[in-house]
């Protein structure tokens, strides 16, 4: 007997159609799986086999043979025991043989029970991309599964139940749809920025940096509050849309990192240390996976201490920051992974700390500071639009009874500038001023003759380079939309331009 039962595959974000097909013949007693299955797709053999057994139902003393269609794609993952248990149960006449446009995705215990998979919203998504809208998953991934409108999704909790289901027994209903709005009300973050005191310029160029989806770095002396100033800005930046989350979810789904809830609903906020590798940031492995760059995605990369991470890690950023999408290669196999994420950094001045601090005393030599600063590149430095000094704060400020702005108070602000940007570039599919283009830079962001002569200066005093210029532009054009400006005054480019003061120092 022959069946054919339908999965999918990951191939990055992305899944592809896989065709389980069983034929059970006479013969001597084997169990033959083909279709390029990994390690953890041949063992199903024996978690299908306890599972079929312990539901009461009979697994085959037959010559069993199971391929993973088409052949020439790598199969990956326990998602494939469903399946292929189902393939097996409908090849031996225990199932009806018609589950013609359903797809099966699931992980198999050896009691029958199904087990969660990771990277089930993805597959979902392309499966209800190809056509299909029918799926039969586990109950774990319930929630995951609540967020794809107009499909019938069955989230069991055994193999039993299945085929109970199948076999038209019981009642069933398929996962209630839910929306995204109720989900996004319930979630808060742990920070605010009015618990931090004074820091006005650092909290401004936050604000410039969220309303324009700037990078930024900030540079000071250790306990100024750097980590915290950072930690704040997915608390100012606007609420992601569905299709943002939906996007985000995605990556965190694949990367086995999701939440009980099902989809991510904050602005991610990712903090490596600084001995992460290369591969560990940009994604790989012998199995293709995202790395933390791409887990940032749509949110916040915080890099502290910047000049101790290793040099091919923080050069491995540059082409991410600049296209918004990371391609990484192996010999297993390619995959391109979304990475548009706002670049926070943080690092001393100094190897002491101390270097152009108003009240302490720094002890490195020149040749120590010039080491030491080396370790970031001028091009690297150029992808940063913000550079901001952060001092040491007052006693008499921290103790000070005086209210600072909330998050939601700037947030508002930054809303306002990105309403802007969102009409300003509707026919340009861009999102904010960081991605403006070179052909965006001249339709939008025409200056005026002062305003030329103000960059001039800038551009000769501080030695900038063709990028640096155009990103003072750029927050040049977003310190005008929360100005509620129309168009770009010269206040406005000698503000952008004096966060490039590190610029000459830094090489």
């Amino acid at each position: 007997m022959l069946s054919r039962v339908m999965s999918f595959a990951l191939r990055g974000l992305e899944g592809v159609p896989v065709e389980v097909e069983t034929d059970i013949n006479k013969g001597l007693v084997a169990y033959d799986l083909v279709g390029l299955p990994d390690a953890a797709v041949k063992e199903s053999k024996e978690r299908v086999r306890s599972a079929i057994k312990n539901s009461a139902l009979r697994f085959p003393v037959s010559k069993i043979t199971i391929n993973l269609a088409p052949a020439d794609i790598k199969k990956e993952g326990s998602h494939y025991d469903l399946p292929i248990a189902v393939s097996i149960l409908k090849a031996s006449d225990q199932l009806p043989s018609d589950t013609e446009g359903v797809v099966f995705l699931g992980e198999l215990a050896l009691d029958g029970t199904l087990r969660a998979v990771t990277g089930m919203l993805p597959m979902l998504i392309s499966a209800k991309a190809r056509g299909f809208t029918k799926f039969i998953v586990p109950y774990p991934n319930a929630n995951e599964a609540s967020f794809i409108e107009g499909a019938s999704v069955y989230a069991l909790r055994s193999l039993k139940e299945v085929v109970a289901f199948l076999s038209g027994e019981g009642t069933f209903q398929p996962v209630e749809h839910r929306s995204y709005d109720s989900v996004v009300r319930a979630r808060k973050y742990d920070c605010d920025l009015c618990f931090v005191k004074g820091q006005r310029i650092a909290k401004r160029a936050l604000e410039i940096a969220a309303a324009g989806g700037h990078n930024i770095l900030l540079v000071g002396p250790p306990g100024t509050g750097k980590t915290m100033l950072a930690r704040c800005l997915p608390t100012i930046m606007p609420d992601m849309t569905f299709e943002e989350a939906l996007e985000v979810t995605k990556i965190h789904s694949v990367s086995g990192e999701l939440s009980e809830e099902g989809i991510v609903t904050l602005r991610p906020f990712r903090t490596p240390h600084h001995t992460a590798t290369t591969v560990s940031l940009c994604g790989g492995g012998a199995n293709v996976r995202p790395g933390e760059i791409s887990k940032a995605h749509n949110g916040v990369l915080f890099l502290d201490e910047l000049p101790e991470y290793s040099r091919s890690a923080l050069e491995s950023l540059r082409q991410p920051l600049e296209d918004g999408q990371i391609t990484v290669t192996r010999a297993g196999g390619a995959a391109t992974f979304p990475a548009d994420f706002m670049l926070c950094a943080s690092m001393n001045p100094c190897p002491c700390g101390n270097y152009g601090s108003a009240e302490l005393v720094c002890t490195c030599t020149p040749a120590q500071i010039k080491r030491y600063r080396s370790k970031i590149s001028g091009p690297l430095l150029d992808r940063i639009d913000l550079q901001v000094e952060v001092d040491s704060v007052k006693y008499d400020d921290l103790i000070s009874d005086g209210a600072e702005e909330t998050s939601a108070q700037v947030k508002a602000r930054v809303e306002a500038a990105r309403a802007v940007q969102r009409e300003r570039f509707a026919e340009d599919g861009i999102r904010c001023n960081a991605s403006m283009g070179e052909r965006q830079l001249k339709k939008y962001c025409r200056l005026s003759r002062e305003c030329e002569q103000v960059l001039r200066s800038a551009f000769e005093n501080l030695h900038l380079s063709v990028r640096a210029r155009s990103r003072i532009i750029k927050v040049a054009r977003t310190i005008a939309d929360l100005d509620y400006s129309s168009e770009i005054q010269p206040r406005h480019i000698l503000e952008a331009a004096s966060y490039r003061s590190l610029d000459g120092d830094m090489l």
